[in-house]
């Protein structure tokens, strides 16, 4: 497990790294924490630190974002928060996505957790006073 503590935005390119760095073979990345806590903005700077060049933002209504990454492959941006039930992941085929081997970073993972695949970093991230708590741990279900 894995556990970062930081408390501004200039930190995020250290916290991402430390992120890819400490689980180099991992693809999919279930986030966890409430609204405002950071997922998207610490999503960007992951998608930044692999080299993606597009505009990366929380794909709320789109339910998914798709982004290139310095090699050209896909990266999979996932935001669950406004599907009211699981049907709704199986109907824009997600599981083409969970398992293509491609990142996936997924937020408001909650609503779909029984949808995960077998193997996952699980990363949860809590405020207090203006730290944030960063935990991250491969979960096998």
């Amino acid at each position: 497990m894995l556990t970062l503590t930081f408390s501004n935005i200039e930190q995020l390119p250290d916290v991402a790294r430390r992120l890819l760095d400490e689980f180099p073979d991992e693809r999919f990345f279930a986030f966890f924490g409430p609204m405002g806590v950071g997922k998207t903005t610490l999503i960007k700077e992951l998608c930044a630190q692999l080299g993606v060049t597009q505009n990366v933002c929380s794909p709320t209504f789109a339910i998914v974002n798709e982004y290139s990454d310095a090699q050209g492959e896909p990266i999979y941006h996932f935001d669950f928060y406004r599907i009211k039930k699981l049907e709704e992941a199986y109907d824009i085929g997600y599981e083409e996505y969970f398992y293509s081997g491609c990142y996936c970073f997924t937020e408001w993972t909650e609503k779909i957790e029984p949808l995960l695949p077998d193997h996952y970093l699980r990363i949860d991230i809590a405020e207090q006073q203006g730290t944030r708590t960063l935990t991250a741990e491969v979960r096998e279900q």
